[in-house]
């Protein structure tokens, strides 16, 4: 009898088990990668690159209460050899948080911070992505020690350089966006990345609580992107509560990487998500500046007013420009009518031929009760704009 018990205990726990199993059939684009918001680890930071192989390589890391993203964080890597297709992780990695996959020199590297406000530092990878180069000096990888942020913001090659925006987290009032400055950070493309001596800092621009008539919370997150007549510019999102009608700040910075500034009275210009994560890069095919933003649709605007733009992440859509001021809707490519529980942000992406390609951190119903929130993601999934320029 107690052997039939048992028997009987084991069968119910695992329909129990199975009944839980989570469902990604209705999540759009390919998983990549899934935590439930149970496990209090959530999905941040998409990255993505493809090798001179043709494989794709994505990679994330977590963030949340049960994760260890202020001690020392964890970034998972993943491949693909079929274009997207279907993925296989690779790699773990131990003390990688908001961190940039990107090729130079027929390699993969991985560019950010150990810890949320933690050391900037630089892994290489010889083997795709398989194994990785543990920073510990600055003749290994360690660029700068003390408190910096970022995210996995795109790599611009430009001049015979390397340029990634970043932010200190080193300001006098130590609160979520008052407290971050940003800088630029630079190298030659063909020097010893993992030498801190290589690397290239501007002066530090912290935050000031007169700009946008008070109203500033801080710039974050920011794009090297070069205009057309040649400018390096520091692009980056703004907290500004204030309003719906979200902006971007322009920050310039000099052709050696070692000054940046910035006007009070045009450095603040109107930008379509511009209080949430954006990449803007350059299409020469098409002559035009693109992004995949965060918008907040007019229909949205109405029955928020008053929410704080950062919080709305419902809707992702594809944009152009001519000129980084007047930008253009092409298309919505991901919408869900909620806007509490779903969310497409912090995308990375790229341009392989006709298509953009990209990877979301994406906030979807598992069948287990969903997202923790908009925010708090619980997938890592991979899309495909085919003929973007057609849009």
């Amino acid at each position: 009898m107690k052997k039939i018990t048992l028997i009987l205990i084991y069968l119910i726990s695992s329909v129990s088990l199975t009944a839980q199993q989570y469902d990604d059939s209705k999540v759009p684009g390919k998983v990549v990668a899934y935590s439930p918001a149970s496990s209090g680890k959530y999905i941040g930071s998409p990255s993505l690159a493809i090798l001179p192989n043709g494989n794709y390589v994505a990679s994330h890391d977590f963030f949340g209460p049960e994760s260890n993203e202020h001690v020392r964080a964890t970034s998972k890597i993943y491949t693909s050899k079929n274009k997207g297709k279907s993925w296989n992780q690779i790699a773990e990695i131990d003390g990688a948080f908001w961190s940039k996959l990107f090729v130079n020199q027929g390699k993969l590297w991985f560019l950010g911070t150990d810890r949320h406000h933690g050391n900037t530092l630089v892994r290489l990878s010889e083997d795709g992505g398989n194994t990785w180069t543990n920073p510990s000096n600055a003749t290994n990888g360690l660029i700068l020690e003390g408190e910096y942020h970022c995210a996995p913001m795109a790599i611009l090659k430009n001049n015979g350089r390397i340029w990634r925006g970043m932010e200190s987290a080193m300001g006098p009032i130590k609160k979520w966006g008052k407290r971050y400055g940003a800088f630029m950070l630079s190298a030659p493309i063909d020097s010893d990345l993992l030498s801190a001596d290589s690397w290239t800092s501007s002066n530090i621009l912290y935050y000031d609580s007169t700009y946008l008539d008070g109203n500033f919370g801080g710039w974050l997150e920011g794009n090297a992107v070069v205009d057309k007549d040649g400018q390096m510019w520091d692009i980056l999102r703004v907290d500004d509560r204030s309003t719906l009608e979200e902006k971007a700040a322009f920050i310039k910075i000099s052709a050696d990487g070692k000054n940046a500034s910035f006007d009070i009275n045009s450095g603040f210009k109107d930008f379509p998500g511009g209080s949430k994560k954006f990449i803007i890069k350059y299409d020469e095919p098409s002559g035009l500046y693109w992004t995949l933003a965060n918008i907040i649709p007019e229909e949205i605007k109405k029955d928020n007013e008053g929410t704080n733009p950062a919080k709305i992440r419902n809707t992702l859509a594809l944009f152009s420009s001519p000129d980084l001021v007047q930008w253009n809707q092409r298309k919505v490519i991901l919408q869900h009518p909620d806007v509490s529980n779903h969310g497409f942000q912090y995308v990375d992406w790229m341009v392989k031929g006709k298509d953009i390609l990209f990877l979301s951190r994406t906030a979807y119903d598992d069948g287990v009760g969903g997202a923790n929130n908009n925010h708090d993601a619980n997938f890592l999934t991979f899309h495909r704009i085919k003929k973007f320029r057609k849009h």
